[in-house]
């Protein structure tokens, strides 16, 4: 199996996990903190807005390539056993059925928010100097 082909099965298997994430938000046998993270790696997952802007040189695909993965990985560590195969099934019926992931206008939302925090910060920091 060459690495391409590696690669490609992993970023599937990252999808899926996500889609599973936003099932198991749902799940009523999910504890609170792996809901907690997994409704905040969800939102963050679907937004069609990143922390850290792709155009911005290395440090642009560091979240796709490290930050978001090592998130869904903890986040679905911390889901029982039953909860995650149950939402998995759910997770790749509905990946079959529907061909793509869905979208959060909440998580855009979010990280807009994010971002106008920290610079508002950055600003009453400078101002106060």
């Amino acid at each position: 199996m060459r690495i391409s082909d590696n690669l490609k099965a992993w970023a599937k298997r990252i999808k899926r996990d996500g889609v599973t994430l936003w099932f198991a938000g749902k799940n009523p046998g999910t504890p609170w903190y792996a809901k907690a993270l997994g409704v905040f790696v969800v939102a963050y997952a679907l937004s069609p807005i990143d922390l850290i802007p792709d155009f911005i040189p290395v440090l642009g695909y560091v979240d796709d390539v490290l930050l978001l993965p090592g998130l869904i990985w903890l986040a679905i560590k911390l889901l029982p056993p039953a909860v995650l195969a149950q939402c998995r099934s759910q997770a790749d019926e509905w990946m079959q059925i529907q061909g793509a992931k869905p979208s959060s206008r909440i998580g855009a939302v979010c990280i807009v928010l994010l971002w106008l925090a920290v610079g508002a910060a950055a600003w009453v920091g400078l101002r106060s100097r």
